[in-house]
Formats: structure tokens, sequence, C-alpha cells
């Protein structure tokens, strides 16, 4: 099914009303609700929050990587290029998934398989999608390794991912999520398990190969600094709603919501010496935690009347800025 009137040029990316939910002996619990965001060609896409707010099982739906889990589509569109992909059938899907759209993961060592050499599973990934042989999908694999910076391709291309350092399994990674040439990569908390160092040099990495390539990326981490330097636009989500969306410069500069406030006032400033770190105060409540009205307001200063019963409407502040609160704060707050 096409978007109708849709013109699917620039625009990648289109979810509608995406709402999830976990099936549980007593009944389904929402884990995203109706969640509307966009993406567009060559556009960098920063998707935040706290463990637990749905932004991984997010990118996942849009993969089509849910089959065998207990994690439910419930309601919503998720618009690829004009096409719905849950409308579409399971080979379609398998022919857009790896293809036109790839995914770097969270940890390598756990996505990488430990018995087979790197260019094995990079060849696997190409000849997937790609009618080459065996030799010509090794030399692409050449090409893909050296893309992504890894030293000495032609001498690391037969080792076993223990043989790398984890910065160069994450761009083994990357290689393998290119070896389609999507048009759409995501990058779910590709930098968690590296240190500050590599984790610089695999966002810049990222940046560069986008630029090259004019994919379109979406990037998922809990690090609000990580997508600063990053991100064209970003989305906050808190259990699985979105509570703020905006340009990177416009949000960091007007930010409305006091969640987003507590996410940027985490982050240590480098040349200010601090006894005791800021926090949000709480958790993030569990699926099976009832909470009426705003999801956040138990942890908020800022709560007040009708905060603990009232669902809060995404409210535009600009043209291109939303957010989700009964009191947001004031300008330059």
């Amino acid at each position: 099914m096409t978007r109708p009137n849709s013109d699917t040029r620039d625009l990648l990316l289109d979810m509608r009303g995406l709402t999830l939910g976990v099936a549980t002996p007593d009944g389904i619990l929402p884990v995203v609700q109706d969640l509307s965001l966009s993406l567009s060609t060559g556009e960098t896409l920063g998707i935040v929050g706290e463990s637990g707010c749905g932004k991984s099982l997010t990118s996942l739906a849009i993969m089509g990587l849910l089959e065998g889990t207990p994690v439910r589509v419930l309601a919503g569109e998720i618009f690829f290029r004009g096409r719905d992909l849950l409308r579409l059938s399971p080979r379609e899907r398998r022919a857009v998934m790896g293809n036109e759209m790839s995914m770097i993961f969270q940890e390598p060592m756990t996505s990488l398989n430990p018995v087979y050499r790197i260019g094995d599973q990079i060849v696997e990934a190409i000849r997937e999608h790609q009618p080459m042989s065996r030799r010509a999908a090794r030399d692409r694999a050449l090409e893909l390794l050296t893309m992504v910076r890894i030293p000495d391709p032609a001498g690391r291309i037969d080792s076993f991912p223990h043989q790398l350092s984890g910065g160069q399994r994450q761009r083994v990674m990357i290689a393998m999520a290119l070896a389609g040439s999507p048009r759409l990569l995501i990058a779910d908390e590709p930098t968690t398990a590296l240190d500050v160092t590599v984790q610089a040099q695999i966002l810049k990495l990222i940046v560069e190969l986008q630029k090259d390539t004019g994919m379109g990326v979406m990037l998922i981490s809990h690090d609000l600094g990580v997508i600063a330097e990053t991100c064209d636009r970003i989305a906050v989500m808190y259990r699985g709603r979105v509570v703020e969306t905006a340009g990177a410069r416009e949000l960091f500069q007007d930010m409305r919501h006091p969640y987003t406030r507590g996410l940027l006032d985490s982050i240590p400033e480098a040349d200010e010496d601090v006894d005791r770190l800021s926090a949000i105060p709480g958790r993030v409540p569990t699926l099976d935690e009832t909470i009426t009205g705003c999801a956040f307001h138990p942890r908020c200063a800022r709560a007040g009347a009708g905060c603990d019963s009232d669902q809060p409407a995404l409210a535009a502040f600009a043209p291109t800025h939303f957010a989700r609160c009964h009191y947001p704060l004031e300008p330059d707050a």
C-alpha cells in the first residue's frame, strides 16, 4: 500500500500513530503509544530517553524484527518510501530489511557470530541481497572494511570477532549494515560499550558515511550529549511517548519539557568541579505500573493540578517544536 497523496521524493520514513504492546497472561501492556515521527533523505533523527522508554522496540518494529516476540503492533502505520511496511507480505518485508534499510545493534560481540570469520559474515550479508559470486562479494567486503576505516582490512578480513577490539567490531557491524547500500540506517546505541575516544570516532564515521551515501539515519541513545553532536532533529521519549521534539539547535536553546531539562542537567560539564552529579529522581515506571495522567509527573518538580489525571497533548511552541506538558518550561529556563 502506498500512502495517499504522499510525496516520497524526500520523505523517507513516516510513522503515524504507532502503538506497540507486550502480550502477557493478564492481557496487553502498552509499551509505545501513538508514536508519530518522520525522517527525510539525508537527515539524522535522534531518539533519546532512559532505558525502558520504548526506543529500541520502535526500531525493531520498523525493521520487522518483532516476529517471535511477545511484542505486538496494535495500531498505526510505518511508511517507508511511500509503502506501509506493516501491510507488506513477509517476502516483501524481507526484501526491504538489510537491503533498503539496515540496523546497527547495541553490542557487536553479541551480534557477530563468534565462530565465523568477519569476512565470511560480511560476504553472507552481501550475497543475501545482491546476486554476485563469492569472490566478488569478498572484494566488496574489503571495500566496506576500508570504508569504515578498519586498519589493514586485507589482514583483518579473516579474523574472528574476539580478535578485534570493541571499536573494530563496531566498525565491522557498520560495514555489514552498509552491505546493501541502504537508504535508511538505524543505529541503536552504537557507542554504548565503547570508551569516549572510540565513541567519538564511531559517531564521526557514521556522519561521514551519511554525507558520502545520502542515507537517512535514525540514531537511538540515552545520552543527550551524543545526540546533540550528531543529529538534525531530536525526539525525546518517555515511557513510550514522545514528550518533546524539535530541531537540535532549537531544542537545546529553548527546551520546554522538564524531562528534557533533566536529561541535559545530568550531563556533567567538563570545566566544572562538582561533588555530586545531577540526576532525575525516581525511575521509569515498569510496564505493569498504572500511572494516570502524565507518566512523568511522579518524578517532576513542576507537577501541578491535572498532571496526575489528564494526559497532556503534544502542543506546538514553534512550527517544528512540540512538547507534551501541562506546565512547560519558560524560554531559556
